[in-house]
């Protein structure tokens, strides 16, 4: 019986992404950014044999949680962030307010820093927001992953509609493979 292909670069890290976002939805709602390093597990285990029984070795990338990032603007902390290279990727998960089409349409566009603080409290008391989980993940090759949970319309810490492509948060995704270089 033929063995079946190995998943590609963009499939190990469409499931990091996913593993990413189940391990930040075990603390619930209402949780800061958290950043991860994303190493190939069997260099991890190599380098560290006492994880082997903590790590998925079926998995070909592992996600390893990094401190908690400063509370100041998160571009300016990801931008001062430069990966060694054992670390072949990173992920970031955080939590952002989703408008619906037609009301992101009316926002206007190439607004300053100060004047986007105006935007996030418009967007956070518009009537129609939603909340969400966003997980951005890259790989040193330019691999790109992103997945959206939207917190259930109730409030409530149940999973709410994932949405998963490569490319719902270019920007972010432009940000992390910056640290990368």
């Amino acid at each position: 019986m033929p063995s079946s292909p190995s998943p590609s670069p963009a499939q190990q890290l469409s499931a990091l992404a996913r593993e990413v976002e189940e391990f930040v939805a075990t603390a619930g709602w209402d949780q800061p950014p958290q950043l991860f390093a994303v190493v190939p597990t069997s260099e991890l285990v190599e380098r560290e044999p006492e994880l082997a029984g903590q790590v998925d070795q079926g998995s070909a990338l592992t996600p390893i949680a990094q401190d908690s990032l400063p509370d100041e603007d998160l571009a300016e902390s990801l931008a001062g962030i430069m990966w060694p290279e054992a670390v072949h990727g990173c992920a970031l998960a955080q939590e952002i307010v989703v408008l619906p089409p037609e009301a992101e349409a009316a926002l206007p566009t190439g607004y300053s820093s100060a004047e986007s603080d105006a935007m996030r409290r418009i967007a956070a008391e518009h009537p129609r927001r939603r909340e969400a989980r966003l997980v951005a993940a890259v790989l040193r090759d330019g691999t790109t992953a992103c997945l959206l949970r939207l917190r259930p319309e109730d409030g409530t810490d149940g999973d709410g509609d994932l949405i998963e492509h490569p490319e719902l948060a270019p920007n972010l995704t432009d940000a992390l493979l910056s640290t990368l270089r």
